[in-house]
């Protein structure tokens, strides 16, 4: 199947992950720390370091990567799904990544240029991330329709 990589797998992302690794797929989760990559590990999935807020710190993670899922829906700072996230979005026209699922309404406008500019698959979660019920299910649809 495919490789993802979640960034931000701390417990949505450790979620989405198993029921995305039951699907057989593989599965790569940043952290910002060595506790946090542990955690990752734990669940048998590949655990890295990485900072949402330093691409340069993402980007040797994206190797063989299929789907980013960027689950930064809780995060505070508005860049993680504006300028931050549209600088990603035009880094990964140059590799293997073939769509990216974005929890967050916030991303929209992202999303759209990314449709627009780059014919990229971007898929919107929109549910809370504190309906976790709601949220997995969401997810798993956007990570479908991003690899298909």
């Amino acid at each position: 199947m495919a490789r993802i990589l979640i960034v931000g797998c701390g417990c949505r992302g450790r979620q989405l992950g198993g029921a995305l690794r039951q699907r057989g797929h593989a599965i790569r989760g940043t952290s910002r720390s060595d506790a946090g990559r542990a955690a990752i590990e734990a669940e048998g999935f590949e655990g890295v370091i990485a900072d949402p807020g330093r691409l340069g710190t993402l980007l040797p993670h994206l190797q063989g990567v299929s789907a980013l899922c960027w689950l930064m829906g809780t995060a505070d700072d508005p860049a993680l799904h504006g300028e931050r996230f549209v600088t990603l979005l035009d880094t990964l026209v140059d590799t293997h990544v073939r769509g990216v699922v974005h929890e967050a309404a916030a991303g929209a406008e992202a999303a759209r240029y990314a449709r627009e500019t780059y014919r990229m698959p971007v898929a919107l979660v929109t549910e809370s991330p504190g309906d976790l019920g709601r949220w997995l299910p969401a997810a798993l649809r956007a990570v479908d329709e991003v690899l298909a």
